[in-house]
């Protein structure tokens, strides 16, 4: 009797298992067609508009709609389905970007993390937008490049993003600036802090956030 329950529970345990594996295909498959939606009313828009400070301006947004989709794409099939493979999720986010930017390499060494959907996101969109930071204002026409490292064992609890460039350091900087804002108010949103070091040598953005919250 205790062989047929053993039995009977391990079945049942793979049965659930496989049900959850087909529930996450089929939400990250209905997820990604309405981001799908968005990016392409997205690029609509940017034809019916000549200014070029609209299609900077649209491009921004669907990068930021991009990093969220592709967070989506690696929620693992655990128990309630919302924890992402973070690991997997920055390094398909800078292979996003790299198709995305000419002038500069992106470069990820990333250690092993899970985090919820609701934590990945912000940590995907701080990426983002230090890296387009990096290649809108870092580089001349000879390029550079940008290194993200991920760091899961700092201090008690935490992890440490950075992504530093090798450019010619914020000539100007702007406290107000709405990138920096963004940063700011996503890292609030994690629990984390960050900071921001410049040069001649190039720019680090380091956030160092709580693995859990």
């Amino acid at each position: 009797p205790d062989v047929d329950r053993s039995n009977l529970e391990a079945t049942t345990a793979l049965v659930q298992a496989q049900q959850r594996e087909v529930l996450l295909r089929e939400m990250q498959h209905r997820v990604k067609n309405n981001f799908q939606l968005i990016l392409a009313s997205i690029a609509i828009q940017k034809r019916r508009l000549e200014s070029p400070e609209a299609h900077r301006a649209l491009e921004h947004v669907a990068n930021r709609v991009n990093a969220i989709s592709l967070a989506h794409d690696q929620l693992a099939p655990s128990q309630d389905l919302r924890t992402v493979d973070v690991a997997g999720y920055l390094r398909a986010l800078c292979a996003s970007l790299q198709t995305q930017v000419e002038i500069a390499t992106i470069e990820l060494a990333a250690d092993e993390l899970e985090l919820s959907i609701e934590r990945a996101v912000p940590l995907g969109l701080i990426l983002n937008e230090a890296a387009m930071n990096s290649v809108k204002h870092a580089f001349g026409a000879e390029g550079g490049r940008i290194v993200v490292k991920l760091e899961s064992g700092i201090g008690y609890g935490e992890a440490r993003l950075t992504v530093a460039d090798n450019g010619r350091g914020i000539q100007n900087p702007r406290p107000g600036g709405s990138g920096q804002k963004l940063i700011q108010a996503l890292a609030r949103q994690m629990g984390g802090n960050v900071q921001q070091e410049s040069s001649a040598a190039g720019t680090t953005i380091t956030l160092i956030f709580p693995v859990i919250a």
